[in-house]
């Protein structure tokens, strides 16, 4: 046999080998897009069980998140006050926040200097600041849920005319 000769059979060999391996990573790819597990991993909200024409069902539909995963999110208990939620976002949202131009540029300073490279600290000097635009996204819609939540509740309790409160009826002589 010659060189050339076995080169080619060695690459027509590899290759066929490759393409099937190829098409069975493709239909496993299609088997596990279809396939989606009881409870749903990547549905931890409950998204998927919104189905009903609730209003609720309807928010968490559309801002996909649940009241309660809103919540836990923003670290808040059942009923805090709206003030209570603002500073909870405020504070998370600036904790995730990348740094402002001023520590950007101390921070190069510093990196010169002799410092820690390629780390940011924070105003108080308290360390390396790290900041995450996945988490503030997450932080603004679950402030933005917990907000519609409010806003449907105060509706709610507006369009329902308050009853005078009226006295017993006598009591039936029978």
């Amino acid at each position: 046999m010659s060189s050339p000769r076995v080169i080619v059979q060695l690459v027509i060999v590899g290759s066929r080998i490759l393409g099937k391996a190829l098409l069975e990573a493709g239909r496993q790819a299609v088997k596990n897009a279809k396939h989606r597990p009881q409870g749903g991993i990547g549905d931890a909200a409950g998204v998927g069980n919104a189905r009903s024409g609730s209003v609720t069902d309807r928010l968490t539909r559309e801002h996909l998140m649940t009241l309660d995963e809103a919540r836990m999110i923003l670290n808040l208990k059942q009923n805090e006050p709206m003030e209570k939620v603002l500073q909870h976002y405020e504070h998370l949202f600036q904790a995730n926040a990348p740094p402002v131009a001023a520590e950007a540029k101390a921070a190069a300073e510093g990196a010169a200097g002799g410092a820690q490279q390629g780390r940011f600290f924070n105003s108080r000097g308290a360390g390396p600041r790290y900041h995450s635009i996945y988490l503030q996204s997450k932080i603004v819609r679950a402030r933005e849920r917990i907000e519609a939540e409010t806003k449907l509740a105060e509706e709610a309790h507006e369009t329902v005319p308050e009853q005078p409160e009226q006295p017993p009826p006598p009591p039936s002589s029978s």
